[in-house]
């Protein structure tokens, strides 16, 4: 299996197994094969359950908040109660986020203006800016773990490192770096494209004409600003009637929460020892999209949709909707084989070790196209 086919120790004692990196033994047509048919298909009335089973408990869980917490005593309770909420309400949106992020991807219904229409409503109502968000991840997956290509978490080399990397290396630099990412990643990807692929020019997802984009998607992006700003005037209108400090603990720290965990979930899907990355003289679509890891998120597996837990699947079929993957998941295994790559570690445990493990990305001495994550500087 060339050098895939080595093992990372950890200082813990355990050995990580590198995925393979030689061309696979089998195709895309034959994954298909593999599944069952009826995971293609695209329920309209099923993803509908789904999302309205989510906006019911928000709904719920802002009546809850806006009915109970003022009546309680002022203080430390009421502060507990109040981030108790914030915590509760971002988990619950995330599950609203996840479904969005299917209608990009075309996976809630057979009808793409619907997908397109309820995925701006529900993006925008996330302050993400949905056609943008669409285009550039769209290219992520065609381009996964390709250095040259690929739109985000593009891992630095050794030579171009940023000035903070080696403050990654000891404890109260990686927790920084930790917080930094789960607090304003996701805003600084989307306003500056911070860990994002290298542009020749300033690129950001709320500019119609930058380089991120073609010029047939240019409208569509200008849509995704429009429907930002009526969200922003609602919550000026909010803030008016209620009081801004009223509007950052009912919408603003539930929002926190919820970028914390897109950050969370995608920096763990792509960060890992026994993942590769290629340059160009090897990448090809196949291995690129097996480049990823699988997750176990616990109790937290249900209110994401399963959108950790089985995003090998995710990269390969993109379309299929989140209620298949988990079948769909357990009839492509046997067929990947070494290339499926799941890791069990708690979620807290795998971030700090990844942050500490994953500094930047190096070649192999015997496959110069073929690069893992290292931390010895």
């Amino acid at each position: 299996m060339g050098s895939g086919g080595r093992s990372t120790t950890h200082k813990e004692g355990h050995a990580i197994q590198r995925s393979p990196t030689d061309k696979p033994p089998f195709t895309l047509a034959q994954i298909k094969m593999a599944i069952p048919p009826h995971c293609f298909e695209r329920s309209l009335i099923k993803s509908s359950y789904y999302l309205v089973h989510d906006l019911i408990i928000v709904a719920a869980i802002l009546y809850l908040a806006t009915a109970v917490i003022p009546a309680l005593p002022a203080g430390l309770t009421r502060l507990g109660a109040w981030t108790l909420y914030g915590v509760a309400q971002g988990c619950a949106a995330t599950g609203v986020w996840v479904v969005a992020h299917e209608c990009g991807h075309h996976a809630f219904s057979d009808y793409q203006l619907l997908d397109d229409a309820l995925g701006l409503v529900l993006h925008s109502w996330l302050l993400v800016p949905y056609f943008s968000w669409k285009f550039s991840h769209r290219r992520h997956h065609a381009n996964h773990a390709s250095m040259e290509c690929d739109e985000v978490f593009v891992p630095e080399q050794r030579a171009v490192l940023a000035w903070y990397a080696p403050c990654v290396r000891n404890p109260v630099g990686r927790l920084l770096f930790i917080a930094g990412h789960l607090t304003v990643g996701w805003p600084l990807y989307l306003r500056v494209n911070a860990n994002g692929r290298a542009y020749p020019r300033w690129a950001c997802h709320f500019d119609p004409y930058g380089p991120i984009f073609s010029d047939r998607e240019r409208v569509l992006v200008f849509v995704s600003d429009v429907g930002l700003l009526a969200v922003w005037f609602a919550l000026f209108k909010l803030a008016s009637a209620f009081g801004l400090w009223w509007v950052v603990r009912v919408y603003g720290v539930p929002l926190l929460v919820v970028n914390a965990w897109v950050v969370l979930i995608t920096y763990l899907h792509h960060t890992h020892r026994a993942l590769p990355h290629y340059d160009s003289s090897e990448w090809d679509w196949l291995r690129g999209a097996l480049a990823t890891v699988d997750r176990d998120y616990g109790v937290f597996n249900r209110v994401l949709h399963n959108v950790a837990d089985t995003h090998v699947l995710h990269h390969l079929f993109p379309a299929m909707p989140h209620y298949h993957a988990m079948e769909a998941t357990k009839a492509i295994r046997p067929i990947l084989g070494d290339y499926y790559k799941r890791d069990a570690t708690p979620i807290a445990k795998a971030l700090w070790r990844e942050a500490k493990e994953c500094v930047f990305v190096e070649p192999m001495e015997d496959r110069k196209g073929v690069l893992w994550y290292s931390n010895k500087l």
